[in-house]
């Protein structure tokens, strides 16, 4: 990948905007009703089903439960599912600190309390990389792992210094610096409709509101954080399989000037994730980074034959 188009769009990402948000229309997402909601430190946890072997659900930056709507209606019936929402996002309280060490924490604690026998991590985007960090970390406690979007190193930076990523974190971080609650909807809003979000502009729309809900500063901290991240040392110490799902969408690769395939995608991202000793790579397409959103039926499928493998 070009460096220089990841860099751009990762300040495409933090670009304050001064017009104020649009009025969204009704959210269709968020539509699931949990059986129960508790507290794991500063982690809020959603309950769906109550029968089944256990299924974590995480969502990526800024994104709450309502992600995992499909989820919900396709695993419930058979998994309990447990669906987090991390600090900061979703209009919960933001944490301080190394926020990988304490989603570490916090998936652990959950494990615990609820004596969980060896779930199933689902992450999208970085949620995806905090259950790649947890797993190498912590094989023996889980069942697999599965990751739509969700990488050890962040695309397109896997052959910079720790340096040089370090320094794109503090230019993201500057842009951000004190951006108004009304440019930072509006730039969900933007982000939402590219790329980044879904094919779908009702449906990008949607989510950019409810993502709107996070903290900017939370989000900066947690985007600044796994910038300089770099997981692929630990790969190797993953026992158990991982999936990864690579959504890929050939005209936003044309407009962006990346000669990309599904199969070349699919690809880069097994490479990215070399040394796992039980990987699966599977591509989406045609799909945006929202996966679920834009080919539920295509991530339910590979998800479903992937815990057939367990």
């Amino acid at each position: 990948m070009k460096t220089s188009l990841v860099f751009a769009a990762i300040l495409a990402l933090c670009a304050p905007l001064a017009s104020h948000a649009d009025t969204y229309a009704a959210a269709t997402v968020g539509a699931s009703t949990a059986a129960e909601k508790f507290d794991i430190g500063p982690m809020l946890v959603e309950r769906h089903g109550s029968r089944g072997s256990p299924m974590i659900f995480i969502a990526g930056l800024s994104g709450g439960p309502y992600v995992w709507d499909d989820a919900v209606r396709e695993f419930g019936k058979d998994h309990v599912l447990y669906l987090v929402t991390l600090p900061g996002f979703d209009g919960r309280p933001a944490a301080s600190g190394d926020l990988v060490a304490g989603s570490d924490q916090w998936i652990g604690e959950l494990i615990a309390s609820r004596k969980l026998v060896r779930p199933v991590l689902v992450g999208h985007s970085l949620g995806g990389i905090f259950s790649i960090a947890y797993a190498e970390k912590h094989a023996d406690q889980i069942g697999g792992v599965v990751a739509i979007d969700g990488l050890p190193v962040f695309p397109g930076t896997e052959n910079m210094t720790l340096e040089q990523r370090t320094a794109i974190a503090a230019t993201m971080k500057q842009r951000m610096a004190g951006i108004t609650r009304a440019a930072f909807e509006a730039q969900q809003k933007t982000y939402m409709r590219g790329p980044g979000g879904a094919s779908d502009p009702v449906t990008a729309d949607a989510l950019a509101a409810r993502n709107a809900r996070s903290d900017p500063a939370a989000v900066t901290d947690y985007m600044t954080q796994v910038l300089a991240l770099d997981l692929r040392g630990g790969l190797p110490a993953i026992k158990v399989p991982v999936l990864v799902i690579a959504p890929f969408n050939e005209a936003d690769m044309k407009a962006a000037g990346m000669p990309m395939t599904a199969a070349t995608k699919t690809a880069y991202y097994t490479g990215l994730m070399a040394g796992t000793p039980k990987l699966t790579v599977v591509p989406v397409s045609p799909s945006r980074h929202f996966a679920m959103f834009d080919q539920p039926q295509q991530v339910t499928d590979a998800i479903r034959a992937y815990l057939k493998t367990l």
